[in-house]
């Protein structure tokens, strides 16, 4: 019986250390940007306000994280009403027949210390693409309220025209390459 209760201690200790434990954004504290180039001279910058987004990770050094985000297309956001219509609109994002943007990730890459190779599907209206973001490892800590917390930082650039963005094909007006920017605290299920 003593050999029976120390295997089962045994597993029991085993799975508790190398279990997936799930950790949940915190949209408080944390955003989804974006910026593009407007006329070629300067940039815009806009974000999502509205996401859900989780990841699951067993390993101290990150090494089988599974990520997924979903932004609410709806809740874009530049600070002009008129051109956040547009964006919703069919020139852009349609967002009424595709209200949400995607992301699953594939795999990723420890490059040194706390930096990352971020590999995945992003998915923008109609379209699922592969991408790579870069990613800061920001750590993990305690906050006042007994939650433990983790910061990210992630960066990848995009070519709007492959997710079916074609609103001028010159992009004269509105550049091609759009810069993504995430700087997220995600919080650990207890």
């Amino acid at each position: 019986m003593k050999k029976v209760l120390s295997v089962l201690a045994f597993l029991a200790i085993g799975f508790s250390v190398f279990a997936q434990t799930k950790w949940s954004a915190d949209p408080v504290h944390s955003s989804l940007g974006f910026s593009v180039k407007h006329l070629g001279i300067s940039k815009i910058n806009g974000r999502f306000n509205k996401f859900e987004g989780t990841y699951t990770s067993a390993k101290a050094d990150l090494s089988d994280m599974k990520i997924s985000f979903n932004i609410d297309a709806f809740s874009i956001n530049t600070e002009v009403e008129k051109r956040d219509d547009d964006l919703r609109s069919d020139n852009f994002f349609n967002a009424i027949k595709y209200p949400y943007i995607k992301f699953e990730s594939t795999s990723i890459k420890k490059l040194k210390e706390n930096n990352y190779r971020l590999f995945g599907k992003l998915t923008i209206r109609d379209v699922t693409k592969d991408v790579i973001f870069h990613v800061v490892y920001g750590g993990t800590t305690k906050d006042p309220w007994g939650n433990t917390r983790s910061g990210f930082s992630a960066t990848t650039i995009i070519n709007r025209f492959d997710y079916h963005i074609n609103y001028d094909p010159t992009a004269l007006t509105v550049g091609e390459e759009v810069t993504l920017n995430l700087n997220m605290e995600f919080i650990k299920s207890k």
